[in-house]
């Protein structure tokens, strides 16, 4: 909890700051398969309101059809025929789920039919907490905001029959069971099943919600669409597929592709408000969420509390530069704060992890969407560095998950476990947020958890190939078929056990912290002097064979690699690049094959293993200003001011924060490394409110001296006015505050 002397120093500069919300894009993302969405989201919300536009697709002559190539999103900016505003949804991952309860406006006859019923749109804004647009259709003017836990939308109509549809149906989860009631003329309660992330169809939860009209219906209903049989009998009694509407008298329905409508007459520019309450746990808590966030209908101030809150944590970081500039980073900042969310209730109950039952968090946050094997890499350690009491939270709920399910999560969505992806993040993630000196969580437990990950042989849920890994120092190829990625694996379980032999050492434990670096270092196992490659092995210790490193750039199938091929994985350790520079034959060939690695279009911005290696020059004196090129360039070529301005799928923010790291001019090489690497910052200067609650400093500042636009090459540094030769600087030092300052030039520095 943030102290009071915290909030006095923010607030005073707080008010005469720069509303740094106006820099946002929200669209930045929602192309080139980002899968982020522009709907109103409030940060760390756990609802959202997004304009559902991916259910179908033009086809021939512009006519609308079932687009069968749904994925992760809830909205693609290329497509135009939006079916909906959904209110629970995930962003920048890369996985289709939820994208549910959705809400449509629409007037004339009532058509329940979302393909017949579905609208093209302009008009579209969006900002931090609000989003507009036009329904071309029917003229109606749609806005919509949201708080932690509920969603608003306003709507103008035009002179005539006008609906409010509620489609349980659509949506992104393979789900589409559900059940809701028409409570009245004005109010719809109910539950939609949400879950099979990344299609495993053991993770289902319903997820329960309240929606209250703020004007009384001249008629509602329920509606389910009915099964296709064959035969006059079967049509006769509405079994022909079509949508077969129930009038008042019939008020609770459930099912399949169920849905409910209320029915106005409305007068021109006429607005209704329709509020909705999400929880995971129960309706009544869904009520009760909406009574609390929203006791009554009034729009402005829920967009107004919202563009607040945004305004609060993103004017954490102050920069001075292009407006181009700030709205990269800006927009990037934004995108690393949705993802974790909150999940628990205002009374503080949530769903216990991989378990039925409800817990209770006795006033503390619980978060939910850990997409671990993305975030540990540099959203985790960016939280720590600028919001420490937010990273705090998320480290407790972790642990608090591993007390509930004897687990830490690995890919957590919604209190379930989905293991997807490999490896042992988790264990990065606690080892590196306790180094960085965020220490309020139970670290005696959280050591025993990630031992028990490291250690256990058999059913061990977060390294399923642990016993081989034990026995043989590596992930053998011989699995390849049950584990998937062998060599992928096994180098991110030496990353984790690398972060477990940090943590045992700052706790004490060296006979633990000698056991674990020793295990860490078994990549050299996987080196082939050969190829100069980590290339997958047999248990017997014999090279995989044929092995063409090349397989899998293009994301086919490549043996021993997850998304990715040997080259994406060549460097990936992280933790000892001094001895993998040693492997392949000393400065000369490491920087050689690592600028081989660009030039021959091995290297995927959008891969998450590889988007360190821009970094990884500052190991070599006299080369590091290749480095501050190569960022330079990756910045300008992949990130831009456009709806495709992300270079592929977010992943929970992990290359916006690649972007924010970058752009202020430091970078967290690998997790549990308390060193940034240097490389020239894109402002003139930035300047980071530290938390005193956790770090000695008040303010750290970057600043930079350009002679002109052409220079990106660092001549010389210092921190407090003490020359800095090195191209790392610790993360303790940054946080003692103070100002890091450039000298930069248009040649390089080598």
């Amino acid at each position: 909890m943030r102290s009071l002397f915290f909030l006095l120093l923010l607030l005073p500069f707080s008010l005469a700051a720069e509303t740094v919300t106006k820099y946002v894009n929200p669209f930045i993302g929602t192309s080139n398969f980002g899968a982020t969405h522009p709907g109103a989201q409030f940060p760390h919300g756990m609802a959202s309101v997004v304009p559902f536009n991916v259910a179908f697709k033009a086809g021939q002559e512009n006519k609308f059809e079932k687009d069968e190539a749904w994925n992760s999103r809830s909205y693609v900016h290329d497509n135009k025929y939006l079916t909906g505003f959904s209110h629970v949804n995930l962003s920048g991952v890369g996985c289709p789920d939820l994208g549910s309860i959705l809400l449509m406006p629409t007037s004339g006859a009532l058509e329940l039919d979302a393909e017949k019923y579905g609208s093209s749109y302009s008009n579209e804004q969006a900002s931090p907490g609000y989003y507009r647009n036009t329904l071309d259709k029917y003229d109606i003017d749609v806005e919509v905001s949201s708080t932690l836990r509920t969603g608003i939308s306003r709507y103008t109509f035009a002179k005539g029959q006008s609906q409010i549809l509620l489609n349980l149906g659509l949506g992104l989860t393979n789900e589409t069971g559900g059940m809701l009631k028409v409570v009245s003329n004005n109010e719809v309660e109910g539950f939609k099943m949400v879950g099979t992330f990344c299609y495993h169809s053991e993770d289902v939860r319903p997820v329960y919600f309240v929606a209250k009209l703020s004007k009384t219906a001249k008629s509602s209903g329920a509606w389910k669409k009915m099964p296709k049989y064959k035969g006059v009998e079967a049509q006769w009694i509405g079994y022909n597929g079509t949508y077969k509407p129930y009038k008042n008298y019939y008020q609770e329905i459930a099912g399949d592709d169920i849905g409910a409508y209320f029915q106005f007459d409305t007068e021109a520019q006429e607005q209704i408000e329709i509020t909705v309450g999400i929880s995971y746990v129960s309706i009544d808590n869904a009520r009760a969420n909406l009574n609390a966030e929203q006791p009554n209908f009034d729009f402005e101030h829920t967009k107004k509390a919202a563009q607040q809150k945004w305004q609060e944590l993103l004017n954490r970081v102050q920069v001075s530069g292009s407006t181009d500039n700030k709205t990269l980073f800006y927009s990037a900042l934004y995108h690393t704060l949705i993802h974790p969310n909150i999940i628990q209730d205002v009374n503080g109950d949530y769903p216990l992890m991989s378990q039925a039952g409800i817990g209770n968090t006795k006033g503390k946050n619980r978060y939910s969407v850990y997409s671990l094997w993305d975030t540990n890499r540099n959203l985790h350690p960016l939280l720590s560095l600028l919001y420490p009491e937010i990273q705090s939270e998320m480290v407790n709920t972790m642990v608090d998950m591993a007390k509930e399910s004897g687990w830490l999560p690995k890919w957590e969505l919604l209190g379930m476990e989905t293991q997807v992806m490999v490896g042992d993040p988790a264990t990065a993630v606690i080892a590196d947020t306790y180094l960085r000196g965020i220490q309020d969580f139970d670290v005696d437990s959280a050591y025993q958890y990630v031992k028990k990950s490291a250690l256990t042989t058999e059913n061990n849920l977060l390294r399923p190939e642990n016993k081989q890994y034990r026995e043989l120092g590596y992930v053998p190829i011989d699995g390849e078929d049950k584990w998937g990625g062998t060599v992928s694996t096994s180098l991110e379980y030496y990353i984790a056990d690398w972060n477990l032999a940090q943590l045992a050492k700052a706790l004490g434990h060296q006979a633990d912290y000698r056991s674990f670096l020793k295990r860490s270092m078994g990549y050299k196992k996987l080196f082939d002097p050969s190829t100069g490659m980590l290339r997958p092995k047999h248990i017997n210790g014999d090279w995989f064979s044929p092995y063409d490193p090349q397989l899998g750039r293009n994301f086919e199938p490549a043996p021993g690699y997850i998304e990715g091929n040997a080259w994406n994985y060549r460097f990936y350790v992280p933790h000892d690049i001094n001895g993998l520079i040693s492997l392949l034959g000393g400065n000369k060939e490491f920087i050689k094959q690592l600028a081989l690695t660009f030039s021959s279009d091995n290297f995927d911005m959008a891969n998450e293993p590889d988007i360190t290696y821009p970094f990884l020059f500052n190991y070599v004196k006299g080369e590091e200003w290749r480095s501050q090129e190569k960022v330079a360039e990756l910045i300008n070529k992949h990130f831009h001011n456009t709806p495709g301005g992300i270079p592929g799928n977010d992943d929970a923010g992990t290359l916006s924060a690649w972007l924010v790291f970058s752009m202020m001019g430091i970078y967290p090489v690998a997790p549990g490394d308390m060193n940034y690497a240097i490389v020239s910052p894109s402002f003139d200067q930035v300047s980071i409110e530290l938390n005193p609650d956790y770090y000695k400093g008040k303010r750290l500042e970057i600043k930079s001296e350009f002679k002109s636009v052409d220079d990106k090459f660092i001549s010389s540094m210092t921190f407090n006015n003490q020359s800095i030769d090195a191209y790392f600087i610790s993360h303790d030092l940054l946080t003692s505050g103070g100002v890091l300052k450039f000298s930069l030039s248009d040649s390089a520095n080598k």
